[in-house]
């Protein structure tokens, strides 16, 4: 089922998101529906907070972005083929960074329309549970640690906005605000509904 997706203004993309002890029914349906809403969205992420579930768990697939925008990979030591990797769910993700930062362009589902440049290490290396529960480590590079690390701010309750220089913030001010108004006014409409 694709899900709606929670637009900038919407407190819950603040929230930490809760650790998940165990892959119930519950988690695997929305694993599903989580992959069905950014497919259809053309993203190559999504965190559960931006389908409204403060939970610990990203959906990620770079399979049809690898020609543009390439990603490396490594299982124990070896390089790996990304696309076979995909798609990639991480429940209880930690990353670390492994190089440098590198600037790069970067958009958001919960943003649309609006792209900036976000500086983020080019390497990390990511543990996590996969969608069967099990604990998967690897290092990887490009696109897919771009998108892993975007994903992982979200379930932190960090948004990219946050990691823009401050002129490139400023300048995108004016459409920032009238997200965050259109979306406190839907939600107040929402409230008062119910």
């Amino acid at each position: 089922m694709i899900l709606p997706v929670i637009k900038y203004g919407h407190p819950i993309l603040r929230q930490k998101g809760a650790r998940i002890e165990a892959v119930t029914p519950e988690i695997r349906r929305l694993i599903a529906d989580m992959f069905e809403t950014m497919n259809a969205a053309n993203g190559v992420g999504l965190a559960a907070q931006q389908v409204a579930h403060a939970l610990q768990l990203t959906v990620l697939d770079v399979s049809e972005a690898s020609a543009e925008r390439p990603s490396t990979l490594e299982l124990d030591g070896k390089p790996a083929d990304v696309v076979k990797f995909m798609p990639l769910v991480l429940i209880n993700p930690e990353v670390k960074p492994v190089n440098e930062p590198v600037s790069g362009g970067e958009g958001c589902l919960s943003f649309p329309e609006i792209y900036a440049e976000i500086s983020r290490p080019e390497s990390v290396d990511v543990s996590a549970l996969n969608a069967k529960g099990e604990r998967i480590a690897f290092r990887c590079g490009g696109l897919l640690a771009k998108a892993i690390q975007h994903e992982v701010d979200h379930l932190n309750g960090i948004l990219f906005i946050d990691r823009m220089d401050k002129k490139t913030k400023a300048e995108l001010k004016p459409e920032l605000d009238e997200l965050q108004f259109i979306t406190k006014a839907e939600l107040a409409k929402t409230k008062k509904k119910s």
